[in-house]
Formats: C-alpha cells, structure tokens, sequence
C-alpha cells in the first residue's frame, strides 16, 4: 500500500520530541487500522451496553462486529429524533450513552429545516483535542519556522441556546473554543494566535470580528498564516476590512478603540495592544485605499506562507477569489470534522485543493462505509440492513457514504457525507470529501446534486475569464411556478474591469455551457421541454454577505456558516431577487441523442 514517505521518514528523524511522538501516534494508528477498528466498537459496546438503545435489538453482551452488524441498524436522524427529543427534554436514563449527555451540538443551521442536535459526551472534548494536537506535527514537516511567528485565524462563538431540559445547544465550535481545552491550552509556540481569546469568545460576531481584524493589522510582521474554519469565512472578514479600513487605520494611528467596540473584556486586552502607531496607520491607509486589492493578503502580511481554510466540497468555488486576494499563496485544508464527530486530517496539508486527501483516525470512533453505487444505498430499512464495508477494507476509486458509531451513543448513523478513496497511508485509506448526499435540484426525473451544480459553473466561467471575471458566490432554486419549470442559478460576480465587463451573449453562453455540463437525465427533460431554459441571475455585490448576516441572525453559526447551494425560503429569496441587476437564459437546447441499449 502507497506511504507518505514524508511522514514515515520523519517518524525518527530530526523532529522535535513533541512532533515526533505525535507523527509515531499517526504511524502506529494507521499500520494497525483494523485491530484499532475492532477494539473502539467493543468498547463503545460494552460501555453502552445497558443503554435503552442497544438493549432493543437484544446483542445480549456480545461486542464483535458480526453480531453487532447483524443486529442493529443504519440509522439517519430522523430515526433517532425521538430519542434525542427525550434526552433534550430532561430524560437522564441512559438511553443512548451510558455516560451523561453532556450537551448538544448543533449542525450548521444552513440546510433546509430545523438545526439538528447531535447528542456528545465530555470526554468527546479529549478527542477532538488528540487531532487538533496531530494538525501542526504534520504541517512543521513542509512549512518550517511555524515557531517563529503567529497566526491570524478569525475563530468565533455563538451564543448558546438551552434545551427544555436544561442541556447546552451549541455548535462544536463554540463547544470547543468555550472549553478549557482551548481558553486554557498551554504555550504553544506553534500554535501562537493574533487574537486573544477575549477577542475570540466575544458573542458579538461585529465586535469580535472588528477587535480581531485590528489585532492582525498591528501585528501585520509577525503573522505567517491567515486562515478561517471555512474560506466563505475568511472571504467575509477580507470584505470586513474592505468595509472598516479607515476606522482601523483611525484606531491604529491614535491608538484608541472604536466606541463601537463596547464588550468590557475585549476594550481590556485591546488597551494592552493598541498604541498610536501612525506610520503602520499610513501604511494600511496607502494599501487600502487603492481601487486594486488584487494580493492584498501579501500586501498587509508579507510573511504569510499559506492560508489555513477549507476548500474541499462546496468551498472550492472560492478558490479563483482566494488566489486573488493572496497572490496565488497555498491553501491548506488540514482536518475533517462535523458535528457528529471528528474523523481525521490532511497527510500532505500543502498539497492543490484539488488533490486534497483526508486520512480517517481508527481511533475516533467505529468506521463503516455504505458503497454509493450500491443498491442496498436506497435501502436502509431495520428489517434489511445494507451491505456495510469496514474501514480496513475499502477500495480505491469507489464512492462510499459515511457511517459512524460513537462513544456517544449513535450507531451506525449516517453521516450523508460521499467520499471517494483514493489511496492509503499505511494500512489507512485516504478519501477526497465529494459532496453531501443529498439532491439539491429536481424539476422533472432529474436530479442535480451539488457536485454536478459546482462543476457545471465552473465549466461555464471559463467564458468570463477573457473578461477578467470569476464567480465569486452562487446558489440555486428550482422555480416550478411556471410550466415546465426550470433552474434558476443566483450569480455574483467579480468584475475586475468594468468597462470590459460580459456582455448579455456571453453569460447566455454560459447558461448554455451550464446546461451542456448537466446530466443525461436534465439533457433528456429539456428536449423533451418537460424543463425550460436554465436562467443565470446576477445579483449586486455583497449579496450573499447580506445573505449569510440574515442565517446568522436567525441562529446560524458564523464559524459553520455555509452558503445554501439551493434555496426556496420565501424571505431568502425576496432578498435575492431584489438584489437582481440582470437575467439571462439559455438560448438553444443542450446536446442529447438516446442512449443505445443492448
């Protein structure tokens, strides 16, 4: 099986005693997957044997997988909801996990419905806390002098909510960031932030938002990365500046805070930061006021090595808009997380976005992994479990979903996330996210998911690059209030010469071009006009900043934040088409002949 002979001939080499033992831990974790496999289900199952849950399909003390994959089911949340509405409501037997619900984490509030609530334990905090503490091992093998200087990274909280029975609902971020872990995780120099944590663990996301921005501006020369958790995120806090630069060069060069900046504990900390600094006050005055802000990450923070974003997924359409603003830096995407637990991280954190691999950790929690193509994936029914694969025994080049049993309390719950193998690192396979499962457009018999949606746009931007355009955000809508019914797709661009800008023909071409990249199936309906003509809407600048204010106002988390790629809430679509400026429409039909069977 394929090594990543960087990591392994570092195991021994001349690395530091901490790094070394955490890239040995790595080695030793991924040589003996399957054995690890095998010890964390019989644990989870012997520790939660007695729980309501388990005790209903009657394993009867048995912990192997044999019995344990015979018996219990493929669950998703709906199946579980009453339960963990119970657990929610005050019900403290042990009904999932035999240790007490500590809290709950919540999704990210962008999909359609109500947030989910994902049930955790607290020693769950250790884990997440083992592979954030793998993360800057692997990076310090391609980025030396990480030691030297301090990274600028826009982490923020959301307030919490309560549950009728008391329980904490928070998404894992703010979990995290609000636990001793992370407020008091011991010197690092690796690990050195702009942002105290008073800036960090403010509940205002302006205020917090405002105070780190600054923080990063004053200490411009000793920043040598600049990341987000998502590159929506840090995409948002490059606009921040673009918005706030004269107040920030006004604080900077009287060395007093914005009044606007009221939390108590950050006007503190800010006090022992912020002195008059007039030259650095000219310098971010000169920066930006020029119309082009093409590298202005470089620019501001010229030490900068790489950025630390995630651009797997729907993310990589921020890419082009990223290499913008940072003059081509690299993108490091170095973890894979959700709510429901954290999975693994990026062997080779420097690699292209497009080559970006994430090795799962056997000793995060029981793996199982339902082949995409199979169709036992329609069926996850208790009577009939599907086919599950083991994580030790996957194949490269297939398409499986993600199932997990955790420590606390979900079995064999699946995840929705597709991921492809696409080699191994020792005995571990390493996957490429692909998307999540579910379909994002439908008029007739098509179904367009979000992979197909994101390759059909970026395959229609190739038109606006003569024009020095890129799209920078989009999302969809299946509008059916017209017969046949049809994809409208909501654009904002990045027009870097306005006197150059696409003309009507051009983004028609690329409705067109868009529909050429769809699938046989949407072809097929619009020549039978049973769908019309896609439609390409351009919206104003800073829509979908007006859009993700709007999620966050009503709950969302600014860390887990995630552009919707298909809409149909009436308020979020009032707000976009009235930020319309123009319409387009393919102009002729997609390419499609009938398919020959044999």
């Amino acid at each position: 099986m394929a090594v990543d002979s960087t990591l392994s001939s570092a195991v021994g080499a001349s690395v530091s005693e901490k790094d070394a033992k955490a890239l040995q831990f790595i080695e030793e974790m991924t040589k003996n997957v399957d054995s690890v496999q095998e010890r964390i289900l019989g644990e989870i199952l012997s520790r939660n044997a007695d729980t309501e849950y388990l005790k209903r399909f009657q394993l009867n003390g048995a912990t192997d997988r044999d019995t344990f994959k015979s018996k219990v089911p493929v669950v998703t949340y709906e199946d579980l909801q009453p339960e963990i509405q119970r657990i929610a409501n005050g019900d403290k037997s042990p009904i999932l996990s035999s240790h007490p619900i500590s809290e709950f984490l919540t999704s990210s509030g962008t999909s359609a419905g109500e947030r989910k609530l994902m049930p955790t334990i607290h020693e769950e905090l250790n884990r997440r806390q083992l592979l954030y503490s793998l993360l800057m091992p692997v990076m310090n093998l391609y980025v030396p002098g990480l030691d030297k200087g301090k990274g600028l990274y826009f982490l923020f909280i959301k307030a919490e909510t309560k549950t009728p029975g008391g329980l904490l609902a928070r998404p894992v971020l703010t979990s995290y960031y609000k636990s001793d872990h992370f407020k008091s995780r011991p010197y690092d120099p690796f690990n050195v932030y702009t942002s105290p944590n008073e800036t960090i663990l403010c509940p205002d996301s302006i205020q917090s938002m405002y105070a780190q921005m600054l923080c990063g501006l004053i200490m411009r020369e000793e920043v040598l990365r600049v990341g987000a958790v998502f590159a929506s995120g840090l995409l948002k806090a490059i606009r921040f500046l673009q918005v706030n630069w004269k107040q920030f060069a006004h604080d900077i060069e009287t060395g007093t805070l914005n009044p606007k900046v009221t939390d108590p504990s950050v006007r503190e900390c800010m006090s022992k930061i912020l002195k008059p600094n007039p030259e650095l006050a000219a310098f971010i005055t000169k920066e930006c006021s020029e119309e082009n802000w093409e590298c202005i990450i470089t620019r501001i923070w010229p030490n900068t090595k790489y950025l630390d974003v995630i651009v797997t997924g729907a993310m990589a359409q921020y890419i082009p808009t990223l290499e913008y603003f940072s003059g081509g830096l690299p993108m490091a995407c170095t973890m894979y997380a959700s709510s429901e637990c954290y999975f693994g991280l990026n062997l080779k954190p420097m690699c292209k976005p497009s080559e970006v691999s994430y090795t799962i950790m056997p000793n995060m929690a029981y793996f199982e992994f339902l082949p995409h193509d199979d169709s036992s994936a329609q069926d996850s029914s208790r009577d009939s479990p599907p086919r599950l694969v083991d994580l030790a025994d996957l194949e490269v080049g297939k398409e499986y979903e993600l199932i997990v049993t955790t420590y606390a309390g979900l079995c064999r719950y699946r995840v929705g996330d597709i991921l492809r193998v696409t080699g191994f690192h020792n005995a571990a396979p390493q996957f490429r996210f692909i998307r999540r499962k579910n379909v994002l457009l439908s008029i007739d018999f098509d179904k367009t998911d979000e992979s197909e949606l994101q390759q059909a746009i970026e395959n229609a931007s190739v038109l606006l690059k003569e024009f020095n355009t890129s799209v920078v955000e989009y999302t969809s809508y299946a509008d059916t209030k017209q017969i046949p019914g049809h994809y409208v797709i909501y654009w904002e661009l990045f027009v870097k010469d306005v006197a150059n800008a696409p003309t009507d023909e051009v983004l028609s071409q690329c409705c067109f071009q868009m529909e050429e990249s769809l699938n046989v199936v949407y072809r097929q309906c619009r020549v039978a006009d049973s769908i019309g003509p896609l439609e390409i809407r351009v919206v104003k600048n800073g829509t979908f900043e007006e859009l993700m204010d709007y999620a966050i106002s009503r709950g969302a988390s600014i860390n887990q934040y995630k552009v919707p790629r298909c809409v149909s809430f009436t308020p979020i679509m009032e707000l976009l088409d009235s930020r319309v400026v123009s319409k387009h429409f393919s102009p002729a039909l997609p390419h499609w002949t009938p398919e020959r069977r044999r």
